[in-house]
């Protein structure tokens, strides 16, 4: 049961603290919401960015692409020590195709969807060459949204789906999740949770108490 925080949450001025400060967790990913200001309105992480967290951390990278042209990113930032890159499937008009050029250069590929789209649009072929499955709990674009409930009957699904393929993609879920709503989500199916305001912005100022309310039953 993995915690990804968001790093859109964390103190931008300080970054190089707030990864020192996560870097003795384990069963952790750090989540990097790159937006192109195009395929979403706002703008976030740039290459070089990118490069220089990777460089300060030893956590795994988790890249989500909420990008036009997710092609361009995975030619250049094929160098790049990231651990998963996810891209979105609204964006592509051949998933199985960019997945497979992705597969070449990253350990995990995933693939998201939006809340608008059906589930139904992942074929099993997809499913079954993706490592990892991004539901979106809002819309993509901002962080410190509201968490959408409609989001847990698609975790439903493609749990029930990756057991049927007898396959082992993770199903992360982004998107308002808190120590509210967590619970839920694991019990659903998902096995990822990504979390930014409920980790960097905790009432306690204590990320380890904050990530330790998103697992299960507080593990």
């Amino acid at each position: 049961m993995t915690i990804a925080p968001s790093l859109l949450a964390a103190d931008f001025l300080n970054l190089e603290t707030e990864l020192h400060k996560l870097s003795s967790f384990s069963d952790l990913w750090l989540h990097l919401d790159v937006m192109d200001g195009h395929f979403v309105p706002n703008l976030t992480f740039g290459h070089d960015i990118i490069k220089s967290i990777s460089k300060k951390t030893t956590l795994p990278l988790d890249a989500h692409f909420m990008v036009t042209n997710p092609e361009f990113y995975i030619d250049s930032l094929k160098e790049c020590p990231l651990h998963n890159f996810t891209f979105h499937l609204e964006a592509t008009n051949a998933p199985l195709e960019l997945i497979k050029k992705a597969k070449t250069s990253f350990k995990s590929v995933g693939l998201s969807i939006k809340p608008g789209t059906s589930p139904d649009l992942l074929t099993d072929d997809i499913l079954k060459a993706s490592d990892l499955i991004l539901v979106m709990s809002v819309e993509p674009g901002f962080g410190g949204q509201k968490f959408m409930p409609d989001c847990i009957p698609k975790i439903r699904s493609l749990a029930e789906r990756r057991k049927q393929l007898g396959t082992d993609f993770v199903i992360q879920v982004d998107g308002g999740i808190h120590e509210g709503n967590s619970a839920s989500l694991w019990e659903a199916g998902a096995n990822n949770l990504v979390a930014g305001s409920s980790v960097f912005r905790h009432a306690s100022n204590d990320y380890a108490h904050a990530i330790k309310l998103l697992r299960p039953q507080g593990k």
